[in-house]
C-alpha cells in the first residue's frame, strides 16, 4: 500500500495546495483526481506565489512526477496556460507531467450556460462560472468530450455537433447563442496538437507506480462539505471531493490506499451560497479575512469568515477514513483574545454532533471559549514550540473529532510549517 490521499476537510480553500508542496519531496507520483479548473491551489515559495487549478501542486519538485486523473474536467486552454508558466519560471514538465486521455473536456458553451445560470436563473449557487458543472452533467449524460478525443479532428466534430445539439435549447432559454461546431472543433483541435505529448493513459501510470512500490500522493480538490454526495447538498460542486474519489478519480482499488490527510484551517471559510452556520458577518469575520488573505484564488471574491465548525470537521473524519489533520493558518488567530470553536449543533432545542440532512440554516452553533495567544508563530518548527494556549487549541480539536493533528502550518510560505513528517512513513 503506497498510496496517501490529501482531501479538504471544510469547504474549500483549506490550504491543500501548500501541503500537497510540502508532502510532494516525499513521493515519487503526485495525482490529482477530481474537479477542474474551479480550483485553485496557491503555493508561496520563498515569497514568491503560484496559483495552480489543474496541474498538481508536487509540479513544482523536479524529481516529483505529476499526473492529471481521469476524475478531473480538464479546461484544455487552462492546462496549456499552465505549462507555459511554468516554463517561464524554469519549471520543466515535458516527459514529467500527464493527463488522463479518458478526463472530460471543458467547452466554451459550458462556460457560458454555466455563466447563465449563474445570472439569470434561479439555479444560481455561487458556482466559478468555469463550465464545471456543466462538463460533469454531459459526462453523466455519456455525451461528453474527452481528452483523447482532441487528438482526431473527425471524431472531436461528430461529438461536439451532438454536444451543442443537446445544449442549445438550455442556451437559448437563458438568451445566450453557442458557437458553431466549426468553431469549436478548430480551436480544440489545436489545443491537442499542442497538448498531443502530455496526453495519454495516465490510470496506467498511477497502477504501474503503485506495483514497482513507489510512493504516490493523491491530490484532492474543493472540500469535502462539497462533495456531490456527501456535502451540503444543493450548495455543492459536480464530483466526489471525499477521499474516496481518488480511487474512481485515479483509476485504482481501495487497497492501495494507506493513509487520508485531511486539510482544515484553523477557523472556517466558505465561497458562494449555502448554510454556514460558525460565518461570523461583523468586525471578527473581517478581520479573519484580511489576516488571511481570504480572497478566492479562481474568482478573487471575498470568502466568508467563521470560528471553526468542529461538527463539519467531525463529518469529514468520518466519510474520509481521516488518519489525521493537517491544521493551516494557525497564524491568523493570533491576537484574537478569545477564540470560539463549535463543538455542536442545536436544532429545535435537539442537540446535534453531526450535520443533519437538512435545514443546515437554521441550526446555532453551540460554541464552547477558548483563550487566545499573543505570540509569533512564524519561527515555530514543532507543536511545543507553539504558545501553550495555540497547543491546547489544537488538542480541544483532537479530542472533539477523534483524529490526531498533524502539520500545522503557521504561515503562508513553504517554511512556515510545524511537525513536517514523511506521510509514507506513518
Amino acid at each position: 500500500m503506497s498510496a496517501v490521499v490529501v482531501v479538504g476537510a471544510q469547504w474549500g480553500d483549506e490550504g491543500k495546495g501548500k501541503v500537497v508542496d510540502l508532502y510532494a519531496p516525499f513521493a515519487e507520483l503526485v495525482v490529482r483526481y477530481a474537479g477542474g479548473a474551479n480550483a485553485g491551489h496557491t503555493l508561496v515559495v520563498k515569497g514568491e506565489k503560484l496559483i495552480l487549478h489543474l496541474i498538481p501542486s508536487g509540479i513544482l519538485h523536479q524529481k516529483t512526477n505529476c499526473v492529471v486523473g481521469q476524475g478531473t474536467v480538464i479546461d484544455p486552454a487552462v492546462f496549456l496556460k499552465e505549462i507555459e508558466a511554468l516554463t517561464e519560471r524554469g519549471v520543466a514538465t515535458e516527459g514529467r507531467l500527464l493527463v488522463s486521455q479518458r478526463a472530460h473536456v471543458v467547452l466554451p458553451h459550458h462556460k457560458l450556460i454555466d455563466g447563465l445560470r449563474e445570472t439569470k436563473s434561479n439555479e444560481a449557487i455561487g458556482t466559478t462560472k468555469r463550465g464545471i458543472g456543466p462538463c460533469y452533467e454531459d459526462k453523466v449524460a455519456r455525451r461528453g468530450v474527452r481528452m483523447g478525443d482532441l487528438l482526431d479532428a473527425a471524431r472531436l466534430r461528430s461529438k461536439l455537433e451532438a454536444n451543442l445539439e443537446c445544449w442549445r435549447p438550455v442556451a437559448e432559454d437563458l438568451g445566450g447563442t453557442l458557437p458553431s461546431a466549426d468553431e469549436v472543433t478548430a480551436q480544440y483541435v489545436d489545443l491537442g496538437k499542442a497538448l498531443r505529448s502530455y496526453i495519454g493513459d495516465a490510470a496506467a501510470v498511477v497502477r504501474a507506480s503503485i506495483q514497482r512500490d513507489q510512493r504516490v500522493l493523491l491530490e484532492g480538490a474543493q472540500g469535502t462539505m462539497l462533495d456531490i454526495d456527501n456535502g451540503t447538498y444543493p450548495f455543492v460542486t459536480s464530483s466526489n471531493a471525499v477521499a474516496g474519489g481518488a480511487c474512481a478519480g485515479a483509476g485504482i482499488g481501495p487497497t492501495h490506499i494507506r493513509l487520508a490527510v485531511g486539510i482544515a484551517k484553523a477557523y472556517t471559510t466558505r465561497v458562494g451560497g449555502g448554510p454556514f452556520p460558525t460565518e461570523l458577518e461583523d468586525e471578527t469575520g473581517q478581520r479573519l479575512r484580511d489576516a488571511g488573505a481570504e480572497y478566492g484564488s479562481t474568482t478573487g471574491r471575498p470568502r466568508r469568515c467563521g470560528w471553526l465548525d468542529l461538527v463539519a470537521l467531525r463529518h469529514a473524519v468520518a466519510v474520509n477514513g481521516l488518519s489525521e489533520i493537517a491544521v493551516t493558518k494557525l497564524d491568523v488567530l493570533t491576537a484574537v483574545d478569545e477564540i470560539k470553536i463549535c463543538v455542536a449543533y442545536d436544532l429545535d432545542g435537539e442537540r446535534l454532533d453531526y450535520p443533519p440532512y437538512d435545514r443546515l440554516e437554521a441550526v446555532q452553533p453551540i460554541y464552547e471559549t477558548l483563550e487566545g495567544w499573543d505570540e509569533d508563530l512564524s519561527d515555530c518548527r514543532s507543536r511545543g514550540d507553539l504558545p501553550a494556549a495555540a497547543q491546547e487549541y489544537l488538542t480541544r480539536i483532537e479530542q472533539e473529532v477523534g483524529c490526531r493533528v498533524g502539520v500545522v502550518s503557521v504561515g503562508p510560505d513553504r517554511e512556515d510549517t510545524a511537525d513536517l513528517r514523511d506521510p509514507f512513513e506513518r
